[in-house]
């Protein structure tokens, strides 16, 4: 594993980061095996673990609490959420000064953490980052609950906005080989001295066509999740197909390869409930794309761009 600096954190981070949420916190996946996952990540030397107060009905950040229990846990970004939280029946959204006090509070004891080394803030508005709101924020610094802040959004006026805030440290963007236009903003939040995270670094598997492998009940979950949400990325996806006969890489892999040859990406988180999935994500950091394979992305989004013109 190779690791990267996050901006101006002081911290360095693996470049394959582990994403804690969606099915993997689901209840109804096997918590040994959820476990099990955690722990083959920190052997392999993953040191950026991403989960939220929300995900997963609110079970995702309390049960990787439970996976790093008796781990050594210095020299790990655990980074989670707030703005956000499931209160039993659906997803609240309150960022008000007082609720992300109180979500802090909450996802401490949920991971078994004294420190947040990492707190985003999950999806806010522009107009929510006003002046005494991160004035208000930045004093979980002072206090020593937190070490770095971000703010994890998919709004790109949002993530302008928040990368040119001296009281934010991180941006978290959705950026993968289907997001080409994300990266003048990720450079822009660089030059800042952000640390720049990729969410959403596979496209969801959609450039592997994964909503037809319908195996288990966590496919099919995953497959109705992006039929609702991502309807248009999994056509988009679909020509991206050429991604797995890149020689000596499976198609996940070159899917990250491009993502992290971005300089300026400090790590690519990913989630995964299988072992061999894990597995090959991790064996991406460090691989170079091939330029064969770089011109073949670059053609078929300037194929994309001239479609909608």
């Amino acid at each position: 594993m190779r690791y990267r600096t996050l901006g101006s954190t002081g911290f360095s981070v693996s470049e394959i980061g582990f994403g804690c949420a969606s099915w993997w916190g689901k209840r109804a996946f096997d918590e040994r095996e959820a476990i099990g996952l955690v722990h083959a990540a920190l052997d392999g030397g993953v040191t950026l673990f991403d989960t939220g107060a929300a995900y997963s009905d609110g079970n995702a950040e309390p049960r990787l609490g439970r996976a790093l229990k008796g781990r050594a846990t210095d020299g790990l970004v655990i980074a989670t959420k707030a703005g956000t939280r499931h209160d039993g029946r659906r997803v609240v959204r309150d960022f008000t000064p007082a609720a992300i006090e109180a979500s802090v509070e909450a996802s401490l004891r949920n991971l078994g953490l004294e420190v947040l080394p990492l707190l985003q803030l999950h999806g806010p508005a522009r107009g929510e980052l006003t002046d005494d709101f991160l004035e208000r924020l930045s004093g979980l610094k002072r206090r020593g609950l937190v070490r770095a802040l971000g703010v994890n959004s998919f709004d790109p006026e949002v993530i302008a906005h928040a990368a040119g805030r001296s009281e934010i440290d991180v941006v978290m963007v959705d950026y993968n080989v289907l997001r080409p236009d994300r990266a003048p903003l990720i450079a822009q939040a660089a030059a800042q001295g952000k640390g720049v995270l990729a969410g959403m670094a596979l496209a969801m598997g959609h450039t592997g066509r994964q909503v037809l492998k319908l195996r288990r009940a966590r496919d099919v979950w995953y497959a109705l999740r992006a039929m609702k949400n991502h309807r248009a990325d999994i056509a988009r996806g679909a020509r991206f197909g050429f991604l797995a006969e890149t020689p000596g890489m499976t198609g996940a892999q070159a899917a990250l390869a491009y993502v992290l040859a971005d300089p300026n990406v400090s790590s690519a988180v990913v989630g995964t409930t299988r072992l061999t999935h894990l597995l090959d994500n991790m064996a991406a950091s460090g691989v170079v794309l091939p330029e064969a394979t770089a011109d073949a992305i670059r053609a078929a989004h300037g194929r994309e761009s001239r479609n909608r013109t």
